[in-house]
C-alpha cells in the first residue's frame, strides 16, 4: 500500500524487494534503494535491478556466479549475499515454512564451500512468521551452529522478517539484547525485515451480505466479496479472519452462518461463525486485519469486482485512494 510510505519511511531506513516491480516501487515510492531478495534473477532484467537497489542477495552459488561481474559494474555500489538455509523454522503450515524439507529457499550448509567466493559481503537467513525475540533467539544459535565460520567473513547478517515486534506482549528489551550481542560477537551489521510489525491489526475489509442460502441445515450468508480473489491467504495458510460482533462457534450458538464468497468456487467459503442475531441481507460484516497478505495477494479471478483502498485520516476524513473498475480486469487480459 504505497500510499501509506510516508508515514512508514518515518520509522525505517530501507525497504526490501523481491523482483524488478518491488524494487522499483521502493525506489520510486519508498525513496530508497532496495535491499533485494528473489530466488532467481532474469537476464534481461538484472540491469535494470541494479538501478534500484543498494544489496542483493542472490538463493544460489550458481547464481551468484552469473550476475556478480555485473554488479561490479554498476552505477552505484552494489553489496552481494547470499541466502543460507539454517533448517529451523516456527511456521506450521508447510506452504509458508522456507525451513520444509528439501527447500529450494537458501543454501543448505551441506552446499556450502569451506570459504565464501570473493564479493559476498552478507548472510541472509528469513525462517520466520509473526514470531517473537524468543524464536529469533533459537533460530539465531541454529544459524551460529551452522554459519558461525563464515560470520567473521562478512560485512552484514540480514535476518529476515516475521519479527512481530507490534505484537502486544513483545519482549523488546529482549531483542535489543540479543541483537546487540550478535553485532558484538561477530562485528557485522545487523538488517530485520519487519514488514508484517507495520501492518498489524491494521484496516478492515467491509463486506455486505447479498443472499443467505440454506441446504442440509447449513445456512449461508454470501458476500459481495470473495475469499479465494479478496483474501486468498486465508484459504491458503489456513487462518479465520476476525468479524466484528462474530465469534468462533459454541455448543449454545443459536445464530450460525457460513460465510460464502461471490466467485463460482466451491470452497470460497469460510467455515460457520457465531452472530448474536439473525444476519439480514443488506447487512455488513466487517473483517479486521486485512492488509498486508490479504491485500497483495489478491486476485481477479471470475471477474469479480474488488473494494476500493480508502485511508481514514487523522482528522476523521476518508480519503479513497484507489477504485477498481472494468478496465483492469480487462489490462490483465490479453
Amino acid at each position: 500500500m504505497w500510499s501509506a510510505f510516508p508515514i512508514v519511511r518515518q520509522y525505517l531506513s530501507g525497504a526490501t524487494a523481491s523482483s524488478l516491480n518491488e524494487a522499483r516501487l521502493c525506489f520510486e515510492e519508498m525513496k530508497t534503494r532496495a535491499h533485494v531478495y528473489s530466488p532467481i534473477y532474469l537476464e534481461q532484467e538484472f540491469n535494470e535491478l541494479m538501478a534500484y537497489s543498494s544489496h542483493i542477495v542472490f538463493n544460489s552459488l550458481q547464481q551468484y556466479n552469473k550476475f556478480f561481474e555485473k554488479t561490479q559494474k554498476a552505477e552505484l555500489p552494489i553489496s552481494c549475499g547470499i541466502r543460507v538455509n539454517p533448517e529451523i523454522s516456527d511456521v506450521e503450515t508447510a506452504l509458508y515454512n522456507p525451513s520444509a524439507a528439501g527447500s529450494r529457499l537458501g543454501i543448505g550448509i551441506e552446499e556450502m564451500p569451506d570459504i565464501l567466493p570473493e564479493g559476498i559481503e552478507g548472510l541472509h537467513f528469513h525462517v520466520l512468521c509473526e514470531s517473537d525475540s524468543y524464536s529469533l533467539e533459537k533460530v539465531l544459535q541454529k544459524f551460529e551452529a551452522k554459519f558461525g565460520t563464515y560470520l567473521k567473513q562478512v560485512k552484514w547478517v540480514n535476518m529476515g522478517g516475521g519479527h512481530l515486534m507490534t505484537r502486544e506482549g513483545y519482549d523488546h528489551q529482549h531483542l535489543i539484547r540479543i541483537l546487540k550481542a550478535f553485532r558484538e560477537k561477530y562485528d557485522v551489521k545487523v538488517i530485520l525485515e519487519p514488514g508484517s510489525a507495520i501492518a498489524w491489526e491494521t484496516g478492515v475489509l467491509i463486506s455486505t451480505v447479498q443472499d443467505i442460502v440454506e441446504h442440509r441445515g447449513i445456512r449461508t450468508a454470501i458476500l459481495d466479496v470473495s475469499f479465494t480473489a479478496h483474501m486468498p491467504d486465508t484459504l491458503e495458510m489456513p487462518y479465520r479472519p476476525k468479524i466484528i460482533g462474530a465469534t468462533d462457534p459454541t455448543n449454545d450458538s443459536a445464530h450460525l452462518y457460513r460465510l460464502g464468497g461471490g466467485s463460482c468456487l466451491a470452497g470460497d467459503f469460510m467455515e460457520a461463525y457465531s452472530f448474536d442475531h439473525e444476519l439480514q441481507i443488506g447487512e455488513q460484516i466487517v473483517f479486521l486485519d486485512m492488509i498486508h497478505y490479504t491485500m497483495v495477494k489478491t486476485t481477479m479471478f471470475n471477474g469479480v469486482n474488488h473494494p476500493a483502498i480508502a485511508i481514514w485520516t487523522e482528522d476523521d476524513k476518508l480519503e479513497i485512494v484507489r477504485e477498481f473498475t472494468y478496465a483492469d480486469f480487462k489490462n490483465r487480459l490479453s
